[in-house]
């Protein structure tokens, strides 16, 4: 016999492993003390073009992840039929998760676990809060561009190659077998649908065009190989020097150790996500400290770009309930470092990052 909270309709989060904004809700779910038979949890498959699938892109005709797929509150009774809509940007979704559970509210929960309230509790936090999420999903910030854009010389695209070429091959292949069906009438999807996966289609072989000869120097190029090169090593370069700014902005407004203060709120989530994947980017790895993820970072965009270290290291620790009683009081370092440093002990952290940065 099924029990009460079996036959409650439940939301699903779409998420895939390796997707930086996935991993915020997963964050959420964790910070928020959902129980693990609280949301049903879908894997999409993005290095197999999962994304685009017809069924998918009717839940989210963007193809990004994550989507949350919620039951409308008028339908939360087992005996009614249940509707359901779908949340599809990363800030909505874990404002979502935020006010389902709260210490006031427990309805059909689980979990006995605590469910502290994100949400900042002043205009002028809530201002900060939404100010630096913005910024982190800004174009300047863009970190799945970056992802694609990080080399600027023949030594950092040879590196690179390996990992990204068959992911846009796999991306292409996928969208191609699509079309493929739906001209064959396997599928049957609007004109609308064709169009948008032969865009996706068109940036993927433009993006192909560089790493399908990744590997090759400069010499065994031919002339339009040679200029997609160089087009695409400005395009690069810009995308670094682009987050100096970010970067510097950040630095200005995190007030340490967490971007409120002491207290962990939703802008803490984003910014662990997309330092994670900055830090991937530049080399770093889940095992390293904030001094060592900055210093690679800042070695990565090059420059002599810096950070100011200005936060009192024993001070970031003691707010972030961390052993403090070896720092030195007058050791300093960058915020940034400060809200890696807290960030990474935390339980949630180290369960969506077990197996790495992503």
């Amino acid at each position: 016999m099924a029990t009460a909270t079996e036959s409650v309709p439940k939301a699903s989060l779409y998420y895939s492993k390796n997707s930086i904004w996935a991993s915020v809700p997963l964050l959420a779910l964790e910070e928020k003390g959902y129980g693990p038979d609280e949301v049903d949890l879908k894997e999409v498959d993005i290095s197999k073009g999962e994304n685009f699938d017809p069924s998918y892109l009717r839940i989210n005709p963007n193809a990004t992840v994550p989507t949350l797929v919620v039951p409308l509150s008028t339908t939360l009774e087992a005996e009614v039929e249940s509707r359901y809509k779908a949340i599809k940007e990363t800030k909505t979704i874990v404002e979502f998760l935020d006010k389902s559970r709260s210490p006031q509210s427990r309805t059909h929960t689980t979990s006995s676990a605590p469910a502290p309230t994100l949400t900042p509790a002043t205009i002028a936090f809530s201002a900060a809060s939404n100010k630096l999420i913005d910024l982190l999903h800004s174009l300047p910030a863009d970190p799945n561009a970056l992802l694609f854009l990080n080399a600027r010389n023949d030594e950092e695209l040879k590196k690179i190659t390996p990992e990204l070429r068959p992911l846009l091959h796999a991306k292409t292949d996928a969208i191609t077998e699509l079309i493929k069906q739906n001209e064959t009438s396997e599928i049957k999807v609007s004109e609308k649908t064709v169009k948008f996966w032969e865009l996706r289609r068109a940036a993927s072989e433009m993006m192909l065009q560089v790493f399908d000869n990744g590997d090759k120097s400069e010499d065994e190029l031919d002339d339009p190989a040679k200029l997609s090169r160089s087009e695409y090593y400005k395009a690069a370069t810009h995308g670094w020097n682009n987050l100096k700014e970010v970067l510097t902005t950040l630095s200005n407004d995190i007030i340490g150790p967490f971007v409120l203060g002491d207290q962990l709120s939703l802008a803490d989530l984003h910014l662990a996500a997309w330092l994670a994947r900055i830090g991937k980017l530049s080399g770093a790895s889940a095992a390293d400290n904030g001094d060592s993820v900055v210093a690679a970072i800042e070695t990565h965009i090059g420059e002599g770009f810096r950070l100011p270290k200005d936060f009192s290291v024993a001070e970031a620790r003691r707010r972030a309930g961390l052993p403090a009683t070896t720092v030195d009081p007058n050791e300093r370092q960058t915020r940034i470092a400060a809200f890696w440093d807290a960030i990474k002990e935390r339980p949630s952290w180290k369960k969506v990052y077990a197996d790495g940065l992503h």
